[in-house]
């Protein structure tokens, strides 16, 4: 049994994880469009939201403080099977129900906001390591009414950046791409030149 919450984590997963197992060593201090934060630490983000989000799902409580590096061996690896078993987590129906102890949320919020991070971090991993980012068209076309929820709160938090124009014409061949990443601040033609 799957949830739709699983079910577009599974289909957005693996275009991140493909993202991440395309990125070296040595790209790690490469700026990224998240401000103030270079590839190493967007990657170790988005390896705290994989595993965090799992107990999110559970309904458990989570420390968000613990910053542990988990670019270490086999970091890729790891990677992907966490990534794997926070669809997992994700398929009960329960997990769907009530509010999140820990986030004061609805659950299913909770689980969009899984599948933003996935979405939209998957996208600023690639741009900033040059590689290419085809998002799963069914999970930004769901992330568009989450983003509008949830944009007045992200942005007095810091967590988004005010929302900026998206180019026309838009320079990613997903013109709804485009509009999502504006809607959180990013600009779609990020770098900017110099």
């Amino acid at each position: 049994m799957t949830t739709q919450t699983s079910d577009l984590l599974a289909a957005a997963a693996p275009r991140t994880v493909d993202v991440v197992r395309g990125i070296a060593d040595n790209q790690f201090d490469l700026p990224t469009p998240c401000r103030d934060y270079v590839v190493r630490d967007l990657l170790n983000h988005l390896f705290e939201v994989v595993i965090n989000f799992q107990d999110l799902a559970l309904k458990r409580q989570v420390e968000w403080a613990e910053k542990p590096d988990h670019l270490v061996d086999g970091w890729q690896d790891r990677f992907e099977a966490e990534t794997g078993r926070l669809v997992t987590a994700w398929a009960d129906p329960s997990t769907l129900e009530g509010v999140s102890p820990g986030m004061g949320m609805p659950q299913t919020v909770i689980g969009g906001m899984a599948l933003l991070d996935l979405t939209v971090h998957g996208w600023d991993l690639a741009v900033a390591t040059g590689q290419p980012y085809q998002p799963a068209p069914e999970a930004v076309a769901e992330l568009h009414g989450l983003v509008e929820q949830l944009g007045p709160t992200a942005r007095k938090m810091g967590v988004f950046a005010e929302p900026v124009s998206p180019p026309t014409p838009t320079p990613t061949p997903i013109p709804d791409l485009a509009h999502l990443l504006s809607q959180t601040g990013r600009t779609p033609t990020w770098p900017l030149p110099r």
